[in-house]
């Protein structure tokens, strides 16, 4: 996604540190600071900025970094700053790079690029995660950051001091009393704690060097990625806006709610920023959508699927504020394109000289835990409900025959449909 503007990704360190990524050093020459998932800084000596491609100036990045050619394809150029002011060049995933060809990837230093750029979005809870899942992650960064779990070691104390290094913050949350109690001798440690130890002690090696302390990470980077390719929206562009709130209360007072708008090639999710926990997710074949921007109300981003409301089919509308409208629906529409013209799996890059991990099954199901965060939540959503002709619970206008939206996934795969009205509806 070579050249994206806006903050189609989370701000990052680029942004807390307010630095631009370019500065001159001369009439013809420029610094060009390049930002890693890890924090690091990759700085290039660039003649002639204003005519170099994006295409030139990856390619100067992974010759810095000698990756492999795959990294090609793996990882792009992202442009990221909230008011486009100064913005940062990160270079970051591809959202257009599926999770088949990323399993096969066998170099350790694009996985670990891959895995540090994951755990970021874990850690900052834009990968909601159930507790499980998170304490399985953590364990697998506990493994990178501390070695080999080794029975008699004081691993606890380890994890409490670094705590929010292997769970998202909401998790380490502790009452000051707690905490001041965990500090003291013969202390026990909170749930999450306790889940992350033993998550940590099952942690397998998976390869192995001259001894157990000299184990490639490699396996370890992998096995935290397979984990994370569970999770529906893995891979995706962030993009910020609102929905509004169920009204409440005698006034039915309703008010708008932050959202992040998740978009991969998997399909689109809107996740709750408070509560963390995804409220509306669907794959394309279950969505029709379009943006509007008229010229003296917001942008919006309308997503239409199938629901129900006490017990009769309808059509649901979500509205969606964001100043991004036309760049999620542009993100739409490429990446149901890109679905549609799907290359074969790659075979798998030559394994030589290194070990050969067990092969995941070929399609990966999705989190189906009772009441799990990557479950929607559509009775937390305010929507507009309406059948074919506009008369149901809710009168929309203009009235419509038809879905409102054009674009909408037309393989004849799908499951979206339109709602047809029946006698038994109340009118509108």
């Amino acid at each position: 996604m070579d050249g994206t503007e806006g903050n189609a990704a989370q701000p990052g360190p680029a942004e807390r540190s307010h630095r631009s990524s370019v500065s001159s050093v001369g009439a013809r020459a420029a610094d060009v600071l390049v930002y890693l998932a890890d924090d690091s800084v990759v700085p290039l000596a660039v003649e002639n900025l204003p005519l170099l491609s994006a295409h030139e100036l990856h390619r100067a990045v992974r010759e810095v970094l000698q990756l492999p050619d795959i990294a090609l394809d793996a990882f792009a150029l992202w442009l990221v700053s909230p008011l486009l002011d100064e913005p940062s060049l990160q270079f970051r995933r591809n959202v257009f790079f599926p999770k088949r060809r990323e399993i096969q990837i066998q170099d350790e230093e694009v996985l670990r690029l891959l895995y540090e750029e994951a755990k970021g979005n874990v850690l900052a809870a834009r990968y909601p995660c159930d507790v499980e899942d998170c304490e399985a992650l953590g364990a697998l960064v506990c493994r990178v950051q501390l070695g080999p779990y080794q029975p008699g070691q004081p691993a606890a104390c380890a994890l409490r001091e670094k705590l929010d290094s292997f769970l998202p913050a909401h998790l380490c949350k502790r009452s000051h009393g707690l905490f001041a109690a965990l500090r003291g001798r013969g202390a026990k440690a909170g749930a999450g704690e306790q889940g992350l130890l033993k998550a940590y002690r099952q942690v397998q090696e998976l390869a192995g060097g001259n001894s157990v302390h000299e184990a490639a990470l490699g396996p370890h980077y992998r096995a935290y990625l397979l984990k994370c390719h569970e999770l529906p929206f893995y891979g995706c562009a962030f993009f910020h806006g609102e929905i509004d709130k169920p009204a409440q209360g005698f006034l039915h007072r309703g008010g708008r709610r932050p959202v992040t708008v998740a978009i991969s090639l998997d399909g689109v999710h809107v996740i709750d920023n408070r509560e963390k926990h995804v409220l509306l997710g669907l794959c394309f074949q279950e969505l029709s959508w379009d943006h509007t921007a008229p010229e003296e109300e917001e942008s919006v981003l309308w997503l239409e699927f199938d629901g129900d409301s006490e017990g009769m089919p309808v059509n649901k509308l979500l509205r969606i504020y964001s100043k991004q409208a036309e760049l999620m629906s542009s993100l739409i529409e490429y990446c149901i394109e890109l679905s549609q013209t799907a290359e074969p799996a790659a075979p798998p890059e030559s394994t030589a000289g290194h070990s050969s991990p067990t092969q995941p099954p070929t399609q990966r199901p999705k989190l189906r835990r009772q009441g799990s965060v990557v479950c929607s939540r559509i009775q937390h959503l305010s929507t507009i409900d309406y059948v074919e002709d506009g008369k149901g619970i809710k009168r929309v206008k203009p009235k419509r025959t038809t879905s409102f939206f054009s674009r909408q996934l037309s393989t004849g795969q799908g499951s979206y449909t339109v709602v047809q009205p029946t006698d038994s509806l109340e009118q509108g």
